[in-house]
């Protein structure tokens, strides 16, 4: 079982930069593939970026390509998602999520364990 406490979010200007972090208990950490979904007011959460179980694979949304970059630290049981060149567009609550699948998903449905969410607003 692991539990997962994302910390990092805040309010920004448009091109900004922002690293959010999500923390991990238990033993097991390095045994989850890992992601970040976020979710904008009135819409469906959607994927970001996921990373596999040792860091070697990373998969990004479109719309994120070459401004976010997602990594683990699995000796610190905590996986980070570095945000550059803010948009307002990224505004929405951030989560993170941890899965047993062999590789990286961007179907929310194959996450068992959620974080609470840390809200990130991008001004203009």
């Amino acid at each position: 079982q692991v539990q997962l406490v994302e910390s990092g979010g805040g309010l920004v200007q448009a091109g900004d930069s922002l690293r959010l972090a999500c923390a991990a208990s238990g033993r097991t950490f390095s045994g989850y593939v890992m992601g970040w979904f976020r979710q904008a007011p009135g819409k469906e959460r959607e994927f970001v970026a996921g990373i596999s179980r040792n860091g070697g694979g990373t998969y990004y949304t479109d719309s994120v390509k070459g401004r976010f970059t997602i990594s683990r630290d699995n000796a610190k049981n905590t996986v980070y998602l570095q945000m550059n060149s803010l948009k307002p567009e990224d505004t929405a609550v951030y989560y993170c999520a941890a899965s047993l699948l062999i590789s990286v998903s961007s179907d929310s449905s194959r996450y068992n364990k959620w974080g609470q969410g840390t809200q990130v607003t991008v001004s203009t």
